[in-house]
Parts: structure tokens; C-alpha cells; sequence
């Protein structure tokens, strides 16, 4: 049952005691209230401002638990925290640990930080949980998948155009890296995980991936570097690092090119692109 004062007492508490630059908005010269405005934390939940504020003064509907975890995510709580927060609202904690996908706020801290460069955070299957607005404007929105086409390795077997934005002469590592990547994933998880699921889903579907799963290949890595075809600014060799939390399998991915570099130019380009692109949907 949910505890609707609770709850909108925790609300308040957790929004009032975040700072803009805990989220990675600007704090302004105007600001009076103490932490977050309720419209700041509705849009990092990606609720509406009337429902979050609803929430917080104990009315409205039983949020579910797809939305609980929304707002667990937007006010970076920890995983006792999200816990907490799910039992108040009258629901059972999602599993923590690897599969989950409630991104730690040491690892979001640092992610609201990179706004000059593109960035993901991928769960171990590749499965992009977000994306900075560079990294919207290289690959697209890739958080918009749903189903076994969240996973790059499942959308890389089964969706030919998706290849497009890679360089062709890569194409056949970037198969071999992803039949591998899914080796280990299910020879650590077991045969009834979700990474097993996808692996019978290729299995079924895939000719290539067949061939790469008979051929038992373990342990291919890329050299750092991938090459890109890009639709707007063309040719790009970007160096990939990766950050991984333990405890959720979560990488977070930045890309960066060789400062003076003509790939480094065509991302100021595509990150000039990309915040006319934001300017023009924000009107």
C-alpha cells in the first residue's frame, strides 16, 4: 500500500537537498529556493511538472513502478535510497546488482559532466540507458529502442542499416566483438539469463551470428579507435574510453578525437549541429 505521505515527505527532502550542479544544470544568479526547483526534478524524471508536484503534496494516482523508477533515477538516489522510495510508493525493489538499470549516482555525476563530448552508459549486453546530446547527435538516439533491439549486438545482426554509420571496412570486427562481448555475457549469467535469450533469438535469426558462435571466438577487443560514417560531417576516428561500475555491469563510454585533428573539428561541427538541433525543438 502506498504511504502517500511518505512518500511526498521523501520527495521533498531528497529534491531540497540536491544542488543544481549535483544534476548538471546551471544554478543561475536568480535562484531562492533551497536545492532543485519541482519543475527541474519533473523534466530530469521526464515527468510533468503538475505530476511530480502532485506526488509531493500527496495526491494524484498510484504512480507505477516503470515511473518510481524514473524518479528514482532523476533525484540520483542511491540503491537504498531507490529501494525506500519504491517501498513507499507500495512497490517491490527491482533486483540490484548486474541486468539492472538504475545507474549509480557516483556514475551519473560524473556523465551530467561531459556536455562537451558525445557519452553513453551502456549496460553490459549494450544496451544504452543514456546518452549525452553530442552523443544523440554521432549515433542517434539510441535509448529509444525497445525489446531485443536495445542490445547493439542484436540490432547489428538483425538490422542491415544500422551498419551504415560505421566505416565497412570494420564491419567484420565489429560482428566478431559482438558475438564474443555476448559469449561471455552468457557464459556468466547462465543459460536462463536475458543475455541467453538474445543468443537463441540470433541463433534463429542471424546466418552470421551462427557462424561466429560455431567458431567459439572469446576475448575480441577493439584498439580503442572507431571509425564512423557520419550523414552530416562524413569521415570520424574517435578514441573510446570506458569507466565500469562493478556492481551494475554499467560502462560508461566517452568519445574523444585527437585535439587538432580533422575529426576533432567535425565534432565541433556536429556539437554546433547538435545545440542548434536542441534550440530549435525547445521553440
Amino acid at each position: 500500500m502506498i504511504d502517500r505521505a511518505g512518500l511526498a515527505a521523501f520527495l521533498r527532502h531528497r529534491r531540497e537537498s540536491l544542488q543544481p550542479e549535483d544534476v548538471g544544470l546551471p544554478r543561475g544568479t536568480r535562484r531562492r529556493t533551497s536545492g532543485l526547483r519541482r519543475e527541474e526534478v519533473a523534466a530530469l524524471c521526464h515527468l510533468s511538472a503538475d505530476y511530480y508536484s502532485r506526488l509531493e503534496r500527496e495526491r494524484g494516482p498510484h504512480p507505477s513502478d516503470r515511473l518510481i523508477g524514473s524518479i528514482a533515477q532523476g533525484l540520483h538516489l542511491s540503491h537504498d535510497e531507490r529501494d525506500h522510495l519504491f517501498r513507499l510508493a507500495g512497490h517491490h525493489p527491482p533486483t540490484t546488482g548486474a541486468g539492472g538499470e538504475h545507474i549509480s549516482p557516483g556514475m551519473l555525476r560524473i556523465f551530467d559532466r561531459l556536455t562537451d563530448t558525445p557519452a553513453e552508459i551502456v549496460t553490459e549486453l549494450g544496451e544504452t540507458l543514456r546518452q549525452t546530446a553530442l552523443g544523440v547527435a554521432l549515433t542517434g538516439d539510441l535509448s529509444r529502442h525497445t525489446g531485443p533491439a536495445r542490445s547493439i549486438g542484436y540490432r547489428w545482426f538483425t538490422d542491415p542499416a544500422f551498419r551504415a554509420l560505421y566505416h565497412p571496412d570494420d564491419h567484420p570486427l565489429h560482428a566478431r566483438v559482438f558475438a564474443s562481448g555476448l559469449r561471455r555475457v552468457v557464459t556468466l549469467r547462465g543459460p536462463q539469463s536475458h543475455a541467453a535469450h538474445l543468443q537463441r533469438l540470433l541463433l534463429d535469426r542471424s546466418e552470421e551470428f551462427r557462424s561466429l558462435w560455431n567458431d567459439h571466438g572469446i576475448g575480441v577487443t577493439y584498439q580503442h579507435l572507431k571509425r564512423y560514417v557520419h550523414p552530416e560531417v562524413g569521415h570520424l576516428e574517435l578514441t573510446c574510453q570506458a569507466l565500469l561500475d562493478p556492481d551494475q555491469a554499467h560502462s560508461l563510454l566517452v568519445y574523444t578525437a585527437v585535439p587538432g585533428s580533422e575529426s576533432y573539428d567535425k565534432l565541433q561541427l556536429l556539437s554546433v549541429i547538435a545545440t542548434t538541433a536542441s534550440d530549435l525543438s525547445a521553440h
